[in-house]
């Protein structure tokens, strides 16, 4: 894009993080993301080209996209390790790499039974204390994706993590899904 009215916009920003001022890192401070992430909005949204020719109006637009989709992949934790891994040249292959431990996938069954079942009796309490177990296994990942990817490197076992957060986010959205249905 061409340099915004006041300059402050880069030509070519290389990844998300350096978009927002940010260390490639998994942990990072939410409320640093959330003001970067304003800061340059308040310079590239739409509105401020308004009056500008076709193209650079265009380009706010391209760049607000960009920007959205930057910040929502460094806003969720298995979007952000996704990516960190892919700049680390390993693909997490979410939809050709399903192999999971035997163990874990056994835990997922019987955790979408116990749902199924608070879901047709209508036990918002069972779905609150899965929802509660579910938060505590997220966290624990969490740390170990910061650790295998901040601390130690190790991409090819954080991609391992990664899939198997990205389970569990479907889990949660499942739990929030019976959630409605009970309320609604």
């Amino acid at each position: 894009m061409a340099e915004a009215r006041d300059g402050s916009l880069h030509r070519r920003m290389q990844n998300y993080f350096e978009m927002f001022g940010l260390a490639p890192a998994y942990a990072l401070e939410p409320a640093q993301l959330e003001r970067a992430y304003h800061e340059i909005q308040a310079r590239i949204h739409p509105d401020r080209f308004a009056d500008a020719g076709d193209a650079e109006r265009r380009a706010s637009m391209q760049w607000t996209t960009r920007v959205n989709e930057a910040y929502r992949t460094l806003k969720d934790p298995a979007l952000r390790a996704g990516y960190l891994l892919k700049l680390h040249g390993v693909d997490v292959a979410l939809e050709t790499n399903t192999a999971m431990p035997a163990e874990f996938l056994m835990r997922q069954l019987e955790q979408r039974e116990a749902l199924e079942l608070a879901a047709a009796e209508r036990d918002a309490g069972a779905l609150e204390r899965m929802r509660a177990a579910l938060r505590i296994e997220k966290r624990e990942l969490d740390e170990a994706l910061a650790e295998h990817i901040d601390a130690r490197h190790d991409y090819a076992h954080a991609a391992d993590l990664v899939r198997k957060l990205m389970f569990l986010h479907k889990l949660d959205a499942e739990i929030d899904a019976a959630f409605e249905t009970i309320e609604g």
